[in-house]
């Protein structure tokens, strides 16, 4: 039994990487003869892949604008919602206001009314 020393598979590897070297070269020797008829064909089929991405990368585009224009005009459609609701809360609210301040002046002239009425009553009686 040979045990290989360190030279001899030194050796091995070379010759194993030296002949792989070898075989990719004559595979690109020989796919250098390509049929030019393959080449346009593929070229072809790249252009129509790109014509496609471009496509493709327009809609996204148009789509993303539409989102975009979409979003804004429902942002704006709620602002103008908040400000019709704070506009309406604040109309509401000074309503609110007159309708107890014309309360309060009522009653102060019912109570006038009343003390009115108390002390000509009260008169009436004296004389």
């Amino acid at each position: 039994m040979n045990i290989p020393n360190h030279n001899e598979r030194k050796e091995a590897a070379d010759k194993a990487r030296q002949a792989m070297l070898e075989k990719f070269r004559t595979k690109a020797q020989s796919a250098q003869a390509v049929d030019p008829a393959l080449i346009e064909q593929r070229a072809q089929q790249e252009r129509e892949r790109e014509a496609k991405r471009i496509a493709a990368e327009e809609k996204r585009k148009a789509r993303v604008a539409a989102e975009k224009i979409q979003r804004i005009a429902d942002a704006k459609a709620a602002a103008e919602a908040e400000a019709k609701r704070v506009r309406d809360e604040l109309i509401a609210a000074a309503q609110r206001k007159r309708a107890e301040k014309e309360a309060a002046e009522i009653k102060a002239f019912e109570d006038q009314a009343k003390r009115d009425l108390a002390n000509a009553t009260l008169r009436a009686r004296r004389k």
